[in-house]
């Protein structure tokens, strides 16, 4: 819960930020690569891509990593996720634009223990805010994930994952 209050008190700050630069009005981007930190179950660190196949829809595919300790055992996750995403202008700030969409998380978790090892597999819906800069090629993001879990490694967290959310930013071309 902790988690989650943070995740959205973050999303609430990036939102009042990119409000208060209505002046640096944004344009519009093709290409995006950066990365993505987040609070995911899978993963804490990502490689992102994001492409816009339409005006408004987007698919974004991350690459990422999430290491473990747990009561002295080691483990690491490794995980690929794609989603769409369809953006939606917010007000007249040119550039700043929220989304919703879905996708899918694929993970492995590699471990000594047979208990934290194994494949995963999840959907979830996304949403959240997309802001790209109009002096400079920058885009960030914020959004949440709430993930259904639909196959899990041997032992591991079952059902579904409310706090999975991140924070992105990307260099656009």
């Amino acid at each position: 819960m902790k988690r989650l209050l943070s995740l959205a008190g973050l999303v609430f700050l990036f939102s009042v930020m990119v409000t208060t630069v209505s002046a640096q009005e944004g344009s519009d981007y093709k290409n995006a690569i950066g990365a993505r930190l987040g609070g995911g179950y899978y993963d804490v660190l990502s490689a992102s891509f994001k492409t816009f196949v339409t005006d408004p829809g987007a698919i974004e595919l991350n690459l990422g990593f999430r290491p473990y300790l747990y009561t002295g055992v080691h483990w690491l996750n490794l995980s690929l996720s794609g989603a769409y995403q369809h953006h939606f202008p917010i007000g007249k700030i040119e550039g700043f634009r929220w989304f919703v969409g879905g996708g899918l998380s694929a993970y492995n978790t590699f471990s000594s223990d047979d208990h934290y090892r194994g494949f995963g597999l999840g959907i979830f819906p996304t949403g959240g805010v997309d802001y790209k800069f109009s002096n400079i090629p920058l885009n960030v993001s914020a959004d949440i994930r709430p993930t259904i879990s639909l196959i899990e490694p041997y032992d591991y967290y079952s059902g579904f994952y409310f706090g999975n959310g991140g924070i992105s930013a990307r260099y656009t071309f």
